[in-house]
């Protein structure tokens, strides 16, 4: 590999790892509104039934069973966001590896330097494909959650 070739494929690196940035950073701010709803709503609304269950009166056995009631909803939008998310992931890497396929391909038909081009297109439509997803991600995450802003 010569001096430009791989100076082309750091650059080419470099603005692939800004797309990926800009995915995360997306995903952060648009799905911040769920997060404050499942960390401070829901962590609030578990930790006041938790202290509500701690009576005297009651045996341990059934103090457990009581926070373990008051967690379910906290958890089930905790597993709900994880899975949601895991989703999005996994969309997004498939599309990458398609780019990288892609890639792949025109460096063994030798059209290195489209190649280069392509995936950086490639990979710049995947990204916005992506985030084009995001606000139906996140309504879908409100609608199952019971929220709206």
């Amino acid at each position: 590999m010569d001096a430009i070739a791989a100076a082309e494929e750091r650059i080419v690196s470099d603005r692939l790892r800004q797309k990926l940035n800009e995915v995360n950073t997306a995903a952060q701010s648009q799905l911040s509104p769920v997060q404050d709803h499942v960390n401070f709503t829901l962590q609030q609304a578990y930790f006041k039934c938790a202290y509500e269950c701690f009576d005297r009166r009651r045996k341990n056995e059934e103090i457990s069973n009581c926070v373990e009631h008051c967690s379910v909803p906290v958890l089930q939008a905790q597993n709900l966001v994880e899975s949601e998310m895991a989703k999005f992931q996994e969309r997004l890497n498939r599309a990458l590896m398609v780019c990288q396929d892609k890639f792949e391909t025109a460096k063994l038909q030798r059209s290195r330097g489209d190649g280069m081009k392509d995936l950086e297109s490639c990979v710049d439509q995947s990204v916005q494909d992506s985030v084009k997803t995001l606000p139906s991600l996140v309504d879908r995450l409100k609608t199952a959650l019971s929220f709206s802003e």
